[in-house]
C-alpha cells in the first residue's frame, strides 16, 4: 500500500527518450561571426540511481492502541483549548454588555438631573 507504484517496463519511456517531439525546421542565425566551432565533449547520460528499499510499515496491536490513544489525547486537547476560547470569548462579550447598560443608566441619570 505504501509502495510506489512504478510502470511496467514495456510502457515506462527509457531514460535516452523523451515524451515531448524537438521542433525540427527552425534554423536560428548564429550569435557570432567569428566562425569558430568550440570542442566540446560529448554529453555523457546520467546514471539512474538504484532506489532505495524502505522498510514496510508493520502496524502491532500495541502500536494501533498508543495510536489510537494519542488521537483521543490529541482530541481532548485541542477540545478543551476551543471551548476554553469559546468561554473567555462569551465572558467578555457579557461584561462589555454589563459596562454598557451600567454606562448608559449613569447617562440617563445625568439628564434627568
Amino acid at each position: 500500500m505504501f509502495t510506489p507504484k512504478i510502470p511496467p517496463p514495456d510502457t515506462a519511456p527509457t531514460p535516452g527518450t523523451s515524451l515531448v517531439q524537438p521542433l525540427t525546421g527552425l534554423v536560428h542565425p548564429p550569435a557570432c561571426t567569428c566562425h569558430t566551432t568550440p570542442n566540446v565533449a560529448p554529453a555523457q547520460t546520467p546514471v539512474p540511481a538504484a532506489p532505495v528499499a524502505r522498510p514496510a510499515i508493520q502496524l502491532t496491536p500495541g502500536s494501533l492502541i498508543v495510536a489510537a490513544a494519542g488521537g483521543t489525547a490529541m482530541v481532548l486537547i485541542i477540545g478543551t483549548v476551543l471551548v476554553s476560547m469559546l468561554l473567555a470569548a462569551a465572558i467578555t462579550a457579557a461584561s462589555v454588555a454589563v459596562c454598557a447598560v451600567v454606562l448608559r443608566s449613569l447617562l440617563n441619570n445625568q439628564k434627568g438631573n
